[in-house]
This record gives structure tokens, sequence and C-alpha cells, in this order.
């Protein structure tokens, strides 16, 4: 996945947390999200975000295919 490569996740329930994580030599939480049941949030990596954490049950879209979370 490219920087400029966009994600799509859409959540299942009320109270998905999305969790986006630093770039560099200590990998630290940055910014949150709550999304309600049936909310989509369309987001990508920046310089500054170089992983995200879904917490809750989603289904994530990305250039590689489709998840569901547990």
């Amino acid at each position: 996945m490219s920087q400029n490569d966009f994600f799509v996740i859409k959540a299942l329930e009320d109270g998905v947390n999305v969790i986006g994580l630093t770039r560099g030599t200590d990998t630290r939480f940055h910014h949150s999200e709550k999304l309600d049941k049936n909310e989509v949030m369309i987001a990508q990596f920046t310089e500054h975000t170089s992983a995200v954490k879904v917490r809750g049950k989603a289904t994530i879209q990305t250039g590689h295919g489709e998840m569901t979370t547990e």
C-alpha cells in the first residue's frame, strides 16, 4: 500500500475505535476516532501515521481486499 492509498472502515456496531499510530523509532497513539454502527471513515496513511488499529466490529476495505473484525 502506498502512502496515497485510501482505506475504508465501516462500523458494524456502536463504539468502534479507530486509532492512528505514529511513524518513527517510538510508535505512539496520536489520533483516535469513535464510530457508531453504519458510520464510515475514509482514511489514508500519512507522513505521521504508519499504522491504524481498529477495535470493535468493523469491515475494512483496502486495495488488497476486504476483511471483517470479529
